[in-house]
């Protein structure tokens, strides 16, 4: 089989190992020793979490990027590439680069078997040696005890929201999830733990391994403030400095990010000692395109709110932002998620808040929910006005036909959902520029 594209790699690698997951470290970590990739020589910031993993690490990239450093940036899912997995200093490596290093881990790791996910981890971290980055931020795919990125030891460590997610693998309970995710901690280093509330067996865990620990609310916080006679929402806050004073935050004004994703990603680069000034950040923030994230898009007199919320939780908080940025038009839900999430409870937090809902199939992803399967939960949970369409293209497009001015489309569910509608609205915009 000729593998001299990332394209073939790609196919080559789904063929590798007999399950998409298979949590533990002892084979990722062989084979990067094997490639002399541990110890990492440089910091590192690794972030695990339900929710808000994405936009925490992006928020430090934007950051570092501002202030020249060469930060490495491993994240996951991608939407079209797989580039988007890799970025060094905000972009996307070259695939010649991403090719070679697939070629130099298919030949260290001989008889282990990888995933793809395994793989793509090992990538990232041969890249960043081999372009000399200077910080690297790791997000972890899931869990995060046995997340092939936690074979890396965090400088800092972040936990962001813990929520019930990945049950089948994680544990039915917030306390066996927190369990999972605090498993990036390490001895003696600062963490940041950016969950309100977090559960008993993170606190234990900090407690057992002596971690310096930054509690949101406690040591870090953005909070807003409504005044002014416009009544504009902006953001305040403070972070904390390993000498225990208190910094304070610039006024920042409000946005889409969630803001405890923003400061705790800020919280972390100041435990590694990275100071900005206040126009930096603003610089940074600005500049911030996170797709598929609260991502919001204007067309025709017509707005769209695009997240991958694809849990009980994430979906709480695109409400709320809904709720902040909606005009006065109709509000329509298009929805696919996977069958292996709670269905259930995330329709049942959108009762009353959407006037009609465009269902679409996945055929090409298997672990979708269908249409049919949908309607059904949403008929019996009392929900009216369900358009089922063969797909989520035809469902978009179904959708947009009944949109007046001031109306708002909501597509969320999943990152596959959101990734079949973004070129359709890419080419709109196009088409508008003609």
């Amino acid at each position: 089989m000729s593998r001299d594209s990332l394209a073939s790699w790609l196919r080559y690698l789904e063929t590798l190992h007999p399950n998409e997951m298979d949590l533990g470290l002892d084979r990722v970590r062989e084979v990067a020793q094997r490639l002399d990739l541990l110890p990492v020589e440089v910091p590192v910031v690794t972030v695990a979490g339900t929710n808000g993993k994405g936009t925490t690490a992006a928020v430090m990239e934007a950051v570092l990027v501002e202030l020249d450093r060469v930060v490495g940036v491993c994240s996951s899912p991608h939407f079209f590439r797989f580039n988007e997995r890799i970025r060094v200093s905000g972009a996307e490596v070259d695939d010649a680069v991403i090719v070679e290093s697939f070629e130099q881990i298919d030949h260290a790791r001989r008889d282990i078997s990888l995933t793809y996910f395994e793989f793509a981890t090992l990538a990232a971290l041969w890249v960043f040696k081999r372009l000399n980055v200077e910080i690297m931020v790791l997000e972890v795919g899931l869990g995060g005890r046995l997340d092939a990125v936690n074979i890396v030891d965090a400088s800092v460590a972040v936990i962001t929201s813990i929520a019930l997610d990945h049950q089948q693998w994680l544990g039915s309970t917030r306390e066996s999830i927190g369990a999972e995710k605090a498993g990036v901690l390490r001895r003696e280093r600062p963490a940041v733990i950016a969950d309100p509330d977090p559960p008993e067996s993170v606190i234990k865990l900090i407690d057992e391994l002596s971690v310096q620990a930054y509690f949101l609310g406690r040591d870090f916080a953005l909070h807003d403030d409504r005044g002014g006679p416009d009544h504009q929402t902006h953001w305040h806050g403070w972070l904390s400095t390993r000498n225990g004073s208190k910094q304070q935050l610039p006024e920042l004004p409000r946005e889409s990010l969630l803001p405890v994703n923003i400061c705790a990603a800020l919280q972390a680069l100041t435990l590694l000692g990275i100071s900005f000034q206040d126009q930096q950040l603003h610089t940074a923030l600005s500049r911030i395109k996170l797709r598929g994230r609260r991502e919001r898009q204007e067309l025709a007199g017509r707005r769209y709110i695009l997240d991958v919320a694809h849990n009980p939780a994430a979906v709480d908080k695109l409400l709320e932002y809904i709720n902040l940025s909606n005009g006065n038009g109709k509000i329509i839900a298009l929805f696919s998620v996977m069958a292996d999430k709670d269905v259930a409870q995330m329709i049942g937090a959108c009762t009353g808040r959407f006037d009609e809902w465009f269902l679409g199939d996945q055929p090409e992803v298997p672990r979708a929910c269908t249409a049919a399967f949908l309607a059904s939960e949403l008929s019996r949970q009392g929900h009216q006005l369900v358009r089922r369409c063969e797909n989520i293209p035809q469902a978009f497009r179904q959708a947009q036909s009944t949109m007046s001015a001031g109306d708002t489309l909501v597509v969320f569910g999943s990152f596959f959902t959101v990734a079949s509608v973004l070129p359709l609205l890419d080419e709109d915009r196009r088409k508008t520029k003609l």
